[in-house]
């Protein structure tokens, strides 16, 4: 990896960032309704009072002040205080940052998991096979995360009481959230590990493998889809950054703490702080995740490199 390399993906991750942080303030700033008017509820209405509170928050200055200061803030890593909750936004994020990241985690484990069963289920199969293989990854793939967390909340919770309805910590909470991510991310893989796959038993390697008498499965596990997973990294940096905000969807369906929640909460709220520090915090991990997934595709993939040279 070149230092020249580093430095260009470093740059355009900062872009990356500050493109995110903009729109995020734009956003918001630009949505009808007073956040003041919002955060001191109705039965606060002194007009009086809403002015001081605006004037504490700094709203009453021009927005080019606002974005400016916001700006300095974002440089120096101060993403600003909570209106409603009263606490640093890193310390909001810091709190929820664990659930969301171990759900995110799970549902891309899972993802991967089941693509590679399926792959090898049915890669230089009978083509039948491989078309209703192809029609229930789009159909998974189709479907809305909140439609599919209600019915396996349906099935699972109300009807057989196999796992919690809200909430639930441990593993049993993390099930039904992690599935019904994974089922949204895994239609992807799977088309492209079958592809791979398919590309790869054609090659000479298998032919050999199976003149020494390996078997049929074996070969598929041990060599031909080791080859095909290569693709995966690069879809990863995809799959991590649909994880993410399908997190936002999930844990409010499923009543979990995370980042989703709280910035669904913090929107609807006019929390401007939060939400913008949860949208900063995020375009910064998905740039790092896409740097780190760029590189680990360069050292699995020599000609990748011989090409840079």
């Amino acid at each position: 990896m070149s230092v020249r390399w580093l430095i260009r993906r470093l740059g355009q991750a900062v872009l990356v960032v500050l493109g995110a942080a903009t729109i995020a303030f734009a956003a918001l700033h630009l949505v009808p309704g007073d956040p003041v008017r919002t955060l001191l509820g109705p039965a606060n209405t002194s007009d009086e009072l809403a002015a001081q509170v605006r004037a504490d928050l700094g709203l009453d200055q021009p927005i080019v002040v606002q974005y400016l200061r916001f700006l300095g803030r974002l440089l120096t890593g101060d993403l600003g205080t909570s209106y409603q909750l009263q606490q640093p936004v890193r310390q909001v994020i810091g709190t929820q940052l664990g659930p969301t990241v171990a759900l995110a985690l799970a549902g891309l484990v899972l993802g991967v998991g089941l693509a590679a069963v399926l792959a090898v289920a049915t890669a230089g199969r009978r083509r039948a096979l491989r078309l209703l293989s192809s029609t229930v990854e789009l159909v998974a793939a189709s479907t809305p995360a909140f439609f599919t967390g209600v019915l396996l909340l349906t099935f699972f919770s109300f009807r057989w009481h196999l796992f919690p309805v809200a909430g639930g910590s441990g593993l049993s909470g993390l099930v039904l959230p992690a599935v019904t991510l994974a089922l949204g991310v895994f239609g992807p893989f799977a088309q492209v590990l079958r592809e791979g796959m398919e590309r790869a038993l054609a090659e000479p390697f298998v032919l050999s493998s199976r003149a020494r008498g390996t078997g049929e499965l074996l070969v598929r596990v041990r060599h031909v889809l080791r080859h095909a997973l290569v693709p995966v990294i690069t879809l990863s940096g995809w799959a991590f950054g649909a994880l993410l905000s399908g997190a936002v969807i999930i844990e409010t369906v499923f009543g979990r703490e995370g980042l989703g929640r709280t910035l669904a909460g913090a929107i609807a709220s006019r929390d401007l702080p939060v939400v913008t520090g949860i949208v900063v915090v995020s375009a910064a991990a998905f740039a790092v995740i896409n740097i780190g997934v760029d590189w680990l595709y360069r050292l699995v993939d020599p000609r990748l490199r011989e090409s840079a040279r």
